[in-house]
């Protein structure tokens, strides 16, 4: 994080990334001097109403974001940055989008958590979008040139008002991750087996395991002897009431709608709390691992792997092979996960692998046959890009095992 102070005084001369979070209330100009140089430019958590005209004068700037902010107008400015590419307005006041303040070049636009009504039809006709995260605003329909967005391949429209289930995303060639949980149309009134209610105070958070979009994942300990549930357990207490995948209310009955498996994190009991939701699971072994790491910028949507990172084309297989079984599991319940990654599956040395965070997961049972059929082969193309990135980490001297892995799979397709 940068100050306003080195900003003024001419230390960030040169800078590609800035960010910047000062209360500020105003865009400052000295900004401008970066424009030879400045990529990146994050003035997330400040108090901004408005860009100024001569934000496109930094020619080189690539990606914007000013999430947590007092934006009720996604500035009209940023249509005109030529190389502007990524876009991220979350957790503004945001009720207007009109198609000037959409970049050519937009393949990123993440406007979570707002107050939108309506998209311009201009947004299908970006042709390099790439991921539209579009969760928890007020949305009664999508563009239907959303048709054309042909290099689309994550879709996040969860916690809006879509009465009907948008066709136009079906039938896209490239789309693979989609969550649509909590609007109208896929609303269930379907009856779940429930986990056991239990009240917050029945435990003590620890250590932080992890954390998501919808949650926080932390060690618990009892804080009575227990003969129901497992001495060790990990609870998820979620976040807010919408997050950039949904409703947390939606993934905790996703969560018990897919039942046990032995490659899913066990789900044990739940707590539901005025402002206190959370998920008890059985804790993972501590010798399990995280088998990949989030997209980058560069990446988009696809997984990253730390460098040097291989496997050997046994263990990738075995890992394929468990994700498959997954797979059919999930959709066999009619739940698309809508995040089927390398870096949402731990693994442990002999390639065993369990597979979580239902953040982004959608019940589909309420939609019509071939919906159903098309949202299955949708994330079977998530599955792919999966299986595609783990063979690219095979280890360099299996390279050819790799090829002949990857070709007995298609066949399978």
């Amino acid at each position: 994080m940068h100050t306003l102070s080195q900003l003024k005084s001419g230390e960030l001369a040169g800078i590609e990334h800035l960010a910047l979070s000062d209360n500020l209330t105003s865009f400052p100009l000295e900004i401008l001097s970066l424009a030879d140089s400045l990529e990146i430019l994050d003035l997330s958590n400040n108090q901004l109403t408005s860009l100024p005209e001569e934000l496109a004068q930094l020619k080189k700037l690539k990606i914007i974001f000013a999430s947590n902010n007092h934006f009720e107008t996604l500035p009209e400015v940023l249509g005109q940055c030529a190389n502007l590419e990524m876009v991220g307005f979350k957790s503004n006041l945001i009720n207007q989008v009109s198609a000037n303040a959409l970049p050519p070049k937009l393949r990123w636009l993440i406007l979570t958590d707002n107050r939108i009504e309506v998209l311009p039809d201009a947004l299908g006709e970006r042709p390099r979008l790439q991921k539209l995260a579009l969760a928890g605003n007020r949305l009664t329909q999508l563009p239907s040139t959303l048709a054309q967005s042909t290099n689309l391949e994550l879709v996040r429209i969860s916690a809006n008002r879509l009465t009907q289930c948008p066709n136009q995303l079906l039938s896209l060639p490239k789309l693979a991750w989609i969550a649509f949980a909590g609007n109208p149309f896929s609303q269930s009134d379907i009856s779940i087996v429930p986990v056991p209610v239990i009240s917050s105070s029945s435990f003590t958070l620890q250590e932080v395991l992890g954390q998501g979009a919808s949650g926080v994942i932390s060690k618990a300990a009892w804080n009575n002897d227990q003969t129901t549930f497992p001495d060790e357990i990990a609870v998820k207490v979620f976040k807010g009431e919408v997050t950039s995948d949904g409703y947390p209310e939606d993934e905790l009955q996703v969560c018990l709608k897919v039942g046990n498996h032995p490659n899913l994190v066990q789900s044990l009991a739940q707590v539901n709390e005025k402002g206190y939701l959370a998920l008890i699971m059985n804790l993972i072994p501590s010798h399990y691992r995280n088998l990949g790491l989030p997209p980058c910028f560069k990446s988009c949507t696809r997984d990253t792997f730390p460098q040097s990172f291989t496997l050997s084309i046994e263990k990738i297989a075995k890992i394929i092979v468990q994700m498959e079984v997954v797979f059919e599991h999930l959709h066999e319940n009619q739940v698309c996960h809508g995040d089927l990654y390398a870096h949402n599956t731990l693994f442990d040395d002999e390639a065993n692998i369990i597979f979580g965070d239902f953040g982004a997961a959608t019940m589909y049972h309420m939609l019509t046959e071939e919906q159903q059929a098309q949202i299955k082969q949708i994330e079977r193309r998530a599955l792919d890009h999966f299986i595609d990135d783990l063979l690219s980490i095979c280890a360099p001297s299996e390279g050819h095992l790799s090829l002949r892995l990857s070709a007995e799979i298609n066949k399978r397709l």
